[in-house]
């Protein structure tokens, strides 16, 4: 009898399995978030060459990476945020959370009309009533369609005109749901408006101040159904780190 894993291999393998990755490539050019002085914001991306198959190194090439935690697709955790300053670094992620189911609640209808759609608590009610209860230690993932800018710095930010969630959806889904997380396809897990909601920045404020998770920078979530996909998210394991940049993958039955 075939093992589990020896099962998921063949899957894979044979395409039973697809192996859907939700990344977005990282370069000089990959769109930050952009705060307003006086506040610091994060530095590009930017490879630093040590050797390439010359002098300093003749049969090897590698580089220094200069970022930031929470540049790119990119893992959010409790300590990012005040309100969760006294939880788990990114070193410390359960590594329940980092291979876990996810579900996909489909915006992009609205959001294509309106750059400041908000996600309401209704609308996850209408999806559970379609497509069952939100997965216990989960992520719920939000397809926008925003990724579709991700080539354009401008457009992708659009001077904080981006969809994202009501900060009582917030709260209810930091505090109602079982949910480990949620995933976006915009530059943070907010709004772009959000720094004028009650709290600010409440998807932030709410989900890392209950323990809980943020992805950002998604895409490909259109090649993914409603229900079924496990999730795997590869941050760096950082020692008393706010977030890692992560190679998050979709294990999606065929």
């Amino acid at each position: 009898m075939m093992g589990l894993l020896d099962q998921l291999r063949d899957a894979i393998s044979t395409g039973g399995v697809e192996v859907i990755d939700l990344t977005a490539p990282l370069t000089s050019s990959t769109p930050i978030l952009q705060l307003p002085e006086p506040f610091a914001n994060t530095i590009p991306f930017q490879l630093e060459e040590i050797s390439r198959y010359d002098e300093k190194g003749p049969a090897w090439y590698w580089n220094n990476i200069h970022t930031g935690e929470h540049t790119g697709t990119h893992l959010d955790v409790p300590v990012h945020w005040v309100s969760g300053k006294d939880g788990h670094d990114v070193s410390q992620v359960p590594i329940k959370t980092l291979v876990a189911p996810a579900v996909v609640i489909d915006v992009s209808g609205p959001v294509a009309g309106d750059d400041d759609f908000l996600l309401e608590i209704d609308d996850v009610k209408r999806w559970e009533a379609e497509h069952g209860a939100l997965p216990d230690g989960g992520w719920l993932l939000v397809r926008s369609g925003w990724s579709t800018r991700s080539d354009d710095a401008a457009s992708f930010l659009n001077e904080a005109h981006s969809p994202g969630m009501s900060a009582e959806c917030a709260k209810w889904l930091a505090e109602e749901t079982p949910l480990t997380g949620v995933g976006v396809e915009t530059v943070g897990t907010d709004a772009g408006a959000a720094h004028s909601f009650d709290p600010p920045f409440p998807c932030h404020n709410f989900m890392l101040g209950a323990g809980k998770h943020g992805l950002t920078q998604l895409r490909n979530l259109e090649s993914l159904p409603p229900t079924g996909t496990m999730l795997v998210v590869s941050p760096l394991p950082i020692v008393g780190g706010s977030g890692s940049p992560a190679r998050v993958l979709a294990l999606v039955e065929r």
